[in-house]
């Protein structure tokens, strides 16, 4: 029997905070990645825009014959979920719904920081996400957008990303929020001096790995889960510079990237 990938998506690097827990959840899985380094980044550009970049790239994956497409970008999740929704006749993920749900369930005061990058956090995709699950939540929300910088650098643990943390989180922590959701694909990476700077009291919230789970129950509902006993190969496209995605990559996988691919979402081969 052939069994289908689960495609994956983002502007960039980021999105391979997903694959890495998807991986990890669901190891028998085989994935395709596809990273719009060309275009890269999402948060600057229109709705419209991005949702005709997502519909492209959507395209390009389906015709790959994937089960399942993870939209592994919070912009794109932001904007253009119901438009692929309707483009696909296969189920697609987004990383918003399933961090906003985690935190509401894992919450006890009902006050939730949700930190992104600033395109994130001005979309309030994540507010609207949590109020819709916990209307009486009090979801207070703060961009921090050089920890994406910090994560691509690899400066994770030193003192310039810790003097960051420091300043970007202090409202938070003086709100007393008691949950963090990581709305920004990147974060991950830094969990652990997040988690140091917020203190003991609080519940860090991890997008990508919610995503993972989210993803690992949609397959298993649906029976399209390969056998536990399969080993998955992972695939890896970029629009642009693919030396610069293996470098960033690697640190982001633990090393594991394997050969990565240019290529032009016009070889789709049309519209669906």
């Amino acid at each position: 029997m052939t069994w289908k990938s689960i495609g994956i998506f983002d502007s960039g690097v980021g999105g391979l905070t997903v694959l890495r827990e998807i991986m990890q959840t669901l190891p028998q899985e085989d994935t395709i990645y596809l990273g719009d380094t060309a275009r890269v980044p999402y948060g600057t550009k229109s709705p419209e825009t991005v949702t005709r970049y997502a519909e492209e790239i959507a395209s390009f994956l389906f015709r790959r014959d994937i089960k399942l497409l993870v939209v592994a970008c919070n912009t794109a999740s932001a904007v253009a979920l119901p438009a692929l929704k309707r483009l696909l006749p296969i189920p697609v993920v987004g990383v918003i719904e399933p961090g906003a749900r985690r935190g509401v369930e894992v919450t006890r005061s009902g006050r939730i920081g949700v930190i992104g990058t600033a395109g994130t956090i001005r979309s309030s995709a994540y507010t609207r996400a949590i109020k819709r699950l916990k209307p009486d939540a009090e979801v207070l929300t703060r961009a921090c957008p050089l920890f994406v910088q910090l994560a691509e650098e690899g400066w994770t643990d030193n003192q310039v990303a810790r003097l960051t943390a420091e300043i970007y989180l202090k409202e938070l922590q003086l709100a007393q929020v008691d949950t963090l959701v990581l709305g920004c694909t990147h974060y991950p990476l830094l969990k652990p001096m997040i988690a140091e700077t917020m203190g003991k009291g609080v519940t860090l919230v991890d997008s990508a790995h919610e995503t993972a789970r989210t993803v690992a129950e949609i397959l298993s509902r649906n029976s399209l889960l390969r056998p536990a006993s399969e080993e998955g190969n992972h695939t890896y496209y970029v629009t642009d510079i693919p030396a610069g995605f293996v470098r960033i990559g690697n640190r982001f996988l633990g090393g594991k990237l394997g050969d990565v691919f240019q290529v032009t979402l016009d070889e789709a081969g049309g519209a669906l």
